[in-house]
């Protein structure tokens, strides 16, 4: 799968930032989607841009989603939307008590919209992407709306109200939408002797607290179902695994491998075993010149969860085309599989990535037969 970064968020410093306009995504739809080609990804993930969608309240403007229809149907590329990925219209925060009413309702239009244009396939619908980490970035590190610290919990928890809510006006719409969540995976560890060990491990599991509370597991007031755990996306990047206290990101590529990292099979089959719902990685990337070796672990890791007999149905290379940084839109993170140029946003295949992805794709359908 192919991930097009949608982020519409406000900043660190309050700037609205749209990396669908700044990568040139925005018009050069058809032809990203004809690059895929050459390496038989016909599944991609987009998102609606809220803001752009909703500038007064209750009034949808959904026309610039128009082209990525058209370009779906040109080159037989499947769609799976995000309605919320980062970013709220100007007036709303998700502290806003209207927030969850005018999620619902932009959720009800937008699968009104996709019922009239687009009536032959089944939707596939994130309603908001990385409820945990959003609900962290706003709620207690101060770096995007509601622009707060120690208010984690009520973020989150008026995320998943609108979560929840944006469900049951979508499935109301279309009864055969699937929902996809989209959570980090993440390990959050520390060693044996370390006596804040017991509160690395309450860490750990808390990043189950948004799929518990769609499953009505916790938080039953918000009408949490199990039905509403359908496809699980797992979000799965280089500095997903940490040590509490203190602080050190555990390296992925070290030599011999650290004690404390754990396989990403090892952390799906974790998931797997508490909702044995079908899973796919809905993003991954790497920065820079490690991007072949981060895809072949990623292959390697994919066949492994395959022959635990998990149903494992994709891997999201998110970004595929590269995104520059939410606060400084001068840095490039050079993460995607082409490269993007400025002033021109000139796309350029990194061919390192290519090859070694081309391999693993090789790897996966004729000794796995994944087609």
């Amino acid at each position: 799968m192919a991930g097009y970064e949608c982020s519409d968020q406000l900043n660190a410093f309050g700037n609205r930032v749209d990396l669908l306009e700044e990568t040139e995504h925005d018009v050069r739809i058809l032809r990203d989607y004809q690059d895929l080609k050459i390496f038989g990804i016909k599944t991609v993930r987009e998102g609606i841009r809220w803001s752009k969608v909703e500038k007064h309240p209750y009034q949808y403007d959904f026309q610039h989603l128009i082209p990525i229809l058209h370009a779906s149907a040109h080159t037989g590329v499947q769609v799976v939307w995000d309605i919320c990925h980062f970013g709220y219209p100007d007036d709303l925060t998700p502290l806003h008590p209207m927030f969850p009413r005018r999620f619902a309702a932009v959720c009800r239009a937008f699968l009104e919209f996709l019922r009239q244009e687009d009536s032959t396939h089944t939707p596939i619908i994130t309603p908001i992407n990385e409820v945990s980490f959003i609900s962290w970035l706003g709620g207690e590190a101060n770096g995007t709306s509601p622009y707060c610290s120690g208010f984690g919990w009520e973020v989150k928890y008026k995320l998943m109200k609108a979560y929840i809510e944006g469900i049951e006006a979508i499935l109301e719409v279309n009864p055969s939408t699937r929902i996809l969540s989209t959570e980090p995976l993440i390990n959050i560890t520390g060693w044996i002797h370390d006596p804040e060990l017991h509160h690395a491990g309450w860490q750990h599991n808390n990043q189950f607290q948004v799929l518990d509370i769609l499953s009505g597991r916790i938080c039953p007031e918000l009408r949490g179902r199990e039905e509403y755990v359908d496809i699980i996306g797992l979000n799965f990047y280089f500095n997903n695994q940490w040590i509490h206290h203190p602080y050190e990101t555990i390296g992925w590529n070290e030599r011999p491998p650290h004690p404390l990292w754990r396989d990403l099979s090892s952390l799906v089959e974790d998931v797997y075993q508490r909702y044995h719902k079908p899973i796919i990685i809905s993003e991954t990337s790497h920065p820079l010149e490690d991007r072949p070796r981060w895809i072949k672990m990623i292959g390697r890791e994919a066949s492994k969860i395959l022959d635990n007999n998990i149903p494992f149905w994709g891997v999201c290379l998110y970004p595929i085309i590269d995104r520059p940084d939410w606060d400084h839109l001068h840095d490039w993170h050079k993460s995607g599989l082409w490269d993007i140029y400025p002033p021109d946003k000139t796309r350029i295949l990194y061919q390192p990535y290519a090859e070694a992805l081309l391999r693993v794709m090789t790897h996966l359908r004729y000794e796995k037969g994944i087609t």
